[in-house]
């Protein structure tokens, strides 16, 4: 699996020494773009391996081979069901069974009733003998009736279990998850490394340096944005558009990708305010930031919106709202 084998050269460095240590639970964390997802996967892979390595797994022998067909009797992976639709990871057969009947739609969150499983699953008896690994992708992504129904397990595991927990917001998750976990913060990459590692993913030098930047240089962001199709130039224009009120600049976006391009747009007016460099966009791409006052009051508008962006009633009518509210906040007097 190329997820597994050909990561960044930074997450087999990270992988290598996690693996050293000795340690039943690991919380990674750190912002999204820096491959939590792919250390936790390395971890996983190489804990239930028949012949690892100091570097992880071998990559040959049955247990490797069951984990890459997505068939290991002793990997319980807990996500999100639409992520785990999208990168191919069964789901239970009752799920399974809900989504296909119409019964109801893919989950966002973590369900508890999959933890339900998981701490069924944390009870029986390793099939292959080398223990067994529960991951859990995004963690933030469980509710507490989810995160409490992990605890007891999570602080008292059964047998030879370990789990790795992968977050992109650690700061969200119950402070008793944390407290029982080792905690890894996810290396960022330099520019350098980063750069190359993207034009390995065949991605342009000249939109891959472009795209880092937009991704505040985290390269797994990006990456997903090259992918996405993400136009530099568009980019770029975004500031000054939305500034005029101009919804064409966000059309077709869906309203996650631009909450997440207006909160750094905020991020970078509110830094540039204070005299300190923009992050995320060019200096000279950026119109002038409104009054301070109106300005923090539209970032904490943005984090609102952030609670309920994924559910939108109507996601044109969104996209208007948070132009409109960009508009004024930039052209406010007050």
């Amino acid at each position: 699996m190329a997820e597994v084998n050909a990561g960044p050269p930074w997450i087999a460095a990270q992988a290598e020494r996690l693996l050293a240590q000795r340690g039943h639970a690991w919380l990674l964390q750190g912002p999204s773009g820096l491959g939590q997802y792919g250390l936790a996967i390395r971890l996983a892979r190489a804990w239930l391996c028949d012949e690892p390595t100091p570097q992880g797994a071998c990559g040959h022998c049955a247990s490797c081979h069951a984990f890459d067909v997505r068939a290991h009797t002793d990997l319980c992976v807990l996500m999100p069901e639409t992520l785990m639709l999208e990168l191919e990871w069964p789901l239970g057969e009752k799920a399974q069974k809900e989504i296909d009947g119409k019964d109801r739609k893919p989950s966002k969150e973590i369900r508890v009733d999959a933890m339900r499983d998981a701490v069924e699953f944390a009870q029986r008896t390793s099939g292959r003998g080398r223990g067994k690994v529960v991951l859990v992708y995004p963690a933030e992504r469980m509710n507490h009736v989810t995160a409490n129904t992990l605890l007891k397990t999570l602080e008292e595991p059964a047998g030879d279990l370990r789990f790795v927990l992968a977050s992109e917001a650690a700061h969200q998750l119950l402070p008793t998850i944390r407290s029982r976990c080792l905690a890894h913060t996810m290396v960022w990459p330099g520019e350098e490394d980063s750069l190359s590692w993207l034009q390995r993913q065949d991605v342009d030098p000249a939109v891959a340096k472009k795209l880092l930047r937009a991704a505040g240089g985290r390269p797994e962001d990006a990456l997903a944005y090259a992918r996405a199709g993400l136009d530099p130039a568009a980019w770029a224009r975004l500031p000054k558009a939305v500034a005029r009120g101009d919804v064409s600049v966000v059309s077709g976006w869906a309203p996650a990708q631009a909450l997440d391009a207006l909160q750094k747009l905020c991020h970078d007016l509110l830094a540039t305010a204070c005299g300190a460099a923009p992050r995320f966009f060019e200096t000279a791409d950026l119109p002038a930031p409104g009054p301070a006052g109106a300005m923090a009051a539209w970032s904490r508008e943005l984090m609102r919106t952030a609670r309920t962006v994924e559910h939108p009633f109507n996601a044109g009518l969104m996209l208007e709202s948070l132009v409109s509210g960009a508009r004024s906040a930039l052209n406010s007097r007050h």
